[in-house]
């Protein structure tokens, strides 16, 4: 029989915390009731925790058939879940919102990316990482700096701050 005096119990191993950033936006219904919502359920998803939170910010579309504006923001996330689990969890979440896939890039009640994982390179047909077009786009550049404002590209080790604000200038040299 063992006695519990000197004696250690090895306790199981926690999973490895994921630091994880992941782009919201909405361009049908109420949009910020939308991602406010979304936001909330993301704070609740198992193993996950809300670290921090971007403003809305209200952009043109990209892409696509003509539609109204989207409001976008971010959402930083230290999580349990590997980068694939929560892909899943992010395209449940926005079936759940009534999101239907009818045409590339276009209107939506709620779009869910996962923007970045740190650490994480990831390029298979189901998900790529960091995301394929953020070093392209304000609207995502902007709030993943907002919440993580120390963020790098995982390969490069590039400061995504330098890259939004080479963004940036070229948005305001135009085309």
């Amino acid at each position: 029989m063992v006695c519990g005096v000197g004696v250690g119990f090895a306790s199981a191993p926690s999973p490895p915390l994921y630091d994880a950033v992941v782009g919201l936006g909405s361009n049908l219904g109420d949009r910020a009731h939308t991602l406010e919502r979304a936001t909330e359920a993301l704070g609740r998803l198992e193993g996950t925790r809300l670290v921090a939170r971007s403003r809305f910010r209200e952009t043109a579309p990209v892409g696509g058939p003509p539609q109204g504006p989207f409001l976008n923001g971010a959402l930083r996330l230290a999580t349990s879940l590997g980068p694939e689990a929560l892909l899943a969890r992010l395209l449940e979440l926005e079936a759940r919102f009534g999101r239907e896939r009818r045409e590339r890039w276009g209107p939506r009640t709620l779009d869910l990316d996962l923007l970045w994982v740190e650490g994480v390179v990831r390029a298979s047909p189901g998900l790529t990482l960091p995301h394929p077009r953020l070093h392209e786009r304000l609207f995502a550049l902007e709030p993943l700096v907002e919440v993580a404002p120390g963020a790098r590209h995982p390969a490069t080790g590039e400061a995504y701050a330098s890259v939004l604000v080479r963004l940036r200038s070229a948005a305001r040299r135009g085309p």
